[in-house]
């Protein structure tokens, strides 16, 4: 009988590993599929897309001149310049308010400084469209729109990075602190020194994830920039849609979407661990 059960717990143990592999599949497939087809759609002729009257799943005449058109018949480069200096400038401005204030609320000591932290907190239940409309007001009354700094000024903080960085400044144990400031170590020193070393996985996270979302900010871009000169690449697509060679030549608009995507797919497999990493160790406590 013993071994019976044995048998029985190993084969249902088999089923389930069965069952969940094949729901994954299907489920990866799901995902996937959409990037194949992009792809696929990208390297077809704009003849031999517009001849298809049953969709194909192969090409057998691949082609790059989608590609080449991308590049040649929009500013698409431009896009690209203005996005790369726009996710790279305002994730370093996010990191610098970020850290400061993850080790305010976690290590310094001031009259009121849970208060303040729930009261920053309660920030993140204000649906974003209202702060989108204050952002607008106010930037537009500073006269900064179409410029690099209304775009890059209102996501400089994230309430919800902020509190992340916070809980896993909170692990690192008081008594390190202590001997750090017997030793004459300044507040400064400590964390660069030891606090951002130690959390290093969650700051890269935090990294990583701030570009994914600069890179695909579209609202903000398309209220505060009515000039080509400042469009991202997200607002280039929408404007390639509307009035370029993407609303005849869908070969062409796929191939511009599959440039725009790449680096953010490779960001993501080459840090994948990393941003697992840090996600996980924000949520440990102690």
């Amino acid at each position: 009988m013993g071994n019976q059960s044995i048998v029985k717990k190993a084969a249902s143990q088999r089923l389930s590993r069965i069952l969940a592999y094949i729901l994954l599949s299907v489920w990866a497939l799901a995902v996937l599929f959409p990037f194949y087809w992009m792809v696929l759609t990208s390297l077809k002729s704009y003849s031999a897309y517009s001849s298809e009257t049953v969709p194909q799943f192969i090409t057998l005449a691949p082609t790059v001149q989608n590609y080449l058109d991308a590049f040649s018949l929009v500013p698409l480069a431009d896009y690209f310049l203005n996005t790369v200096v726009f996710s790279l400038a305002t994730t370093a401005l996010m990191l610098i308010v970020t850290v400061l204030a993850a080790f305010g609320f976690s290590r310094l000591d001031f009259p009121g400084r849970d208060f303040a932290f729930t009261v920053f907190l309660a920030l993140m239940m204000i649906p974003n469209e209202l702060v989108v409309i204050t952002n607008f007001v106010t930037i537009t009354n500073l006269d900064l729109r179409n410029t690099f700094s209304g775009l890059i000024l209102p996501s400089v903080t994230s309430v919800f990075y902020i509190y992340l960085l916070r809980e896993n400044f909170s692990q690192i144990p008081d008594e390190l602190y202590y001997a750090a400031k017997a030793d004459g170590t300044s507040d400064m020193k400590y964390l660069l020194k030891v606090m951002i070393p130690i959390c290093r996985p969650t700051i890269i996270t935090i990294t990583i994830l701030k570009i994914i979302e600069c890179w695909n900010s579209y609202i903000w871009p398309r209220l505060i920039t009515d000039e080509q000169a400042y469009y991202l690449v997200s607002n280039g697509i929408q404007e390639i849609r509307e009035n370029g060679f993407g609303r005849e030549n869908i070969p062409a608009m796929m191939a511009a979407v599959v440039v725009i995507s790449a680096p953010l797919i490779i960001l993501f497999l080459i840090f994948r661990n990393k941003i697992m990493a840090g996600v996980a160790r924000g949520g440990m406590k102690g």
